[in-house]
């Protein structure tokens, strides 16, 4: 493992490690006492890293988001910590195609969200980045910077601190990844970036692969 690897290790379990159980449904008597929005309309798709995702800010709480975004869109979860150690309260909130989320709470009573994560192409930080934003555009973005390679637990994850974007560390997480064919149609430049070591984004081998952003993890309340 490369040397550098402790120092986020923590960080990275705790963000990439979560696995959904089996979901649990609002409990349908709690309607009357929370305003449900018929057609929300969600506008403001905006991330700002350590701050909020659209509308959820450090301090939202579920009963905002079921009076934000109607009660009926919004399906509770518990999710797994990493390697299935501990486990933490999750709301997802469905909307229109691109903007559906999930919000992991630091606490089960729903009152403290930690990240917001699974987040749909809509969402963009101020410099444009979000889900589906091509290689060439994130690295005009970052300027060149450092990465995990492929094929394992923290596969593809950016280390910000390398990049123009030093700024949203600890407050925004950004993974890659090749396209679906990629290991089959490019077999040496992708076993070339596999493996738990850094890579520089100026490294040949990823120009053919097809990368782009497969997820963004936005932190408001660190643990």
């Amino acid at each position: 493992m490369n040397p550098s690897l402790p120092a986020i290790a923590t960080t990275l379990a705790l963000l990439l490690g979560y696995s959904a159980n089996p979901v649990v449904a609002l409990p349908t008597n709690n309607h009357q006492n929370l305003t449900v929005a018929q057609t929300p309309q969600l506008t403001d798709t905006l991330i700002v890293p350590g701050e909020r995702v659209g509308p959820v800010t450090r301090k939202t709480t579920r009963r905002d988001l079921a009076k934000t975004f109607g009660a009926s869109r919004l399906v509770d979860k518990t999710i797994a910590g990493a390697e299935g150690i501990g486990s933490f309260a999750a709301t997802q909130v469905n909307l229109s195609r691109g903007r559906s989320f999930l919000v992991v709470w630091s606490d089960k009573t729903r009152t403290k969200p930690s990240d917001v994560r699974e987040l749909g192409s809509a969402w963009k930080t101020r410099e444009g980045i979000g889900v589906g934003t091509p290689w060439s555009e994130l690295r005009n973005k970052l300027g060149n910077f450092k990465l995990y390679g492929l094929g394992w637990d923290y596969g593809g994850t950016v280390l910000l601190e390398s990049s123009k974007l030093s700024r949203y560390q600890g407050k925004l997480l950004v993974r890659v990844d090749a396209a679906t064919n990629a290991s089959e149609r490019y077999p040496k430049d992708y076993q070339a970036v596999l493996g738990d070591s850094t890579f520089s984004s100026s490294d040949r081998h990823w120009k053919p692969l097809g990368m782009k952003v497969s997820q963004l993890i936005v932190i408001l309340n660190p643990n």
